[in-house]
């Protein structure tokens, strides 16, 4: 298991890193979008579809994705729109999270597939335009959300239970703790000072998202800060949940040693909307 995880993640990164890294950011958007296709194909595998239907919905995130991006919408800045979309995951994130498993077999199953396409569509366009912005911007938001999993990962081991007697989501991510939760939110916090003290020694060309947030003072950021923890933690849940009520352990086996896309990108399809909201409206 730990060779298949090893190979996996050299793989990706040997497809990722250089699209990342490229002058232009049409072929990181054209990599991503091949990536949000395959997870439009696990959420339909989620939701009851299977082979051609699966395969149809997959492609209905691809060509939407398609569209957009031939509509020139990565370029430009869209407040409202990522204002709507942090607004359905902050409200669906507390309505779903707090009915538990049942209620999301109580959804209509065209309601599920569809919202879910859409926010997979919503999700690339906003990898898409955070390209636009810069690698500095796009990767602060990234290391936000790996700092937010990996300090939740250490704080829970080590103080899971200490403080407080209930887990952060027992019926859905047993492993998980409120404990683990702060700790997460500390290591992004001490991860943003030092992101925004490189940025002014090193003089960023373009700023990273904490430099835009810090910019405004700390009445913006360590707001901005929870709230983006908050709602990484909630896409891992929302996923977690989608996950339990169809009975499976990973969205899908298209990344060996790492289960699917979708369990690798459950924390972001949330917070890089929020992320564009954040400074848009800064």
């Amino acid at each position: 298991m730990l060779k298949q995880r090893i190979i996996t993640a050299l793989v990706l990164l040997a497809i990722l890193l250089p699209a990342l890294f490229h002058p232009s950011p049409a072929p990181f958007a054209a990599v991503v979008l091949v990536l949000i296709a395959a997870a439009g194909w696990e959420w339909g595998r989620l939701n009851g579809l299977a082979g051609g239907g699966a395969v149809a919905a997959g492609l209905m995130v691809a060509v939407a994705s398609a569209g957009a991006w031939w509509a020139g919408w990565p370029s430009q800045p869209l407040p409202w729109l990522w204002a709507a979309g942090s607004v359905v995951w902050i409200l669906g994130s507390i309505i779903l999270l707090s009915a538990g498993v049942a209620s999301w077999r109580s959804i209509l199953k065209g309601v599920r597939l569809i919202a879910g396409l859409v926010l997979l569509w919503l999700a690339w366009l906003a990898v898409a335009h955070a390209r636009t912005l810069g690698v500095n911007f796009l990767l602060s938001v990234l290391a936000l959300v790996w700092a937010a999993d990996v300090f939740a990962y250490f704080a829970g081991r080590r103080f899971g239970l200490r403080f407080t007697r209930d887990k952060l989501a027992p019926t859905i991510s047993p492993g998980k703790s409120w404990e683990g939760a702060w700790g997460g939110f500390i290591g992004v916090v001490v991860v943003a000072l030092v992101w925004v003290a490189a940025d002014r020694a090193l003089g960023a060309a373009s700023p990273s998202f904490y430099s835009r947030l810090a910019g405004h003072g700390p009445w913006l950021l360590l707001p901005g800060l929870a709230v983006m923890t908050a709602l990484s933690v909630a896409g891992d849940l929302v996923e977690s949940l989608v996950k339990r009520s169809a009975g499976a352990k990973d969205s899908s086996a298209l990344l060996p040693g790492h289960g699917g896309v979708l369990d690798r990108v459950d924390a972001l399809l949330p917070t890089l909307p929020l992320a564009l909201a954040l400074i848009s409206f800064a």
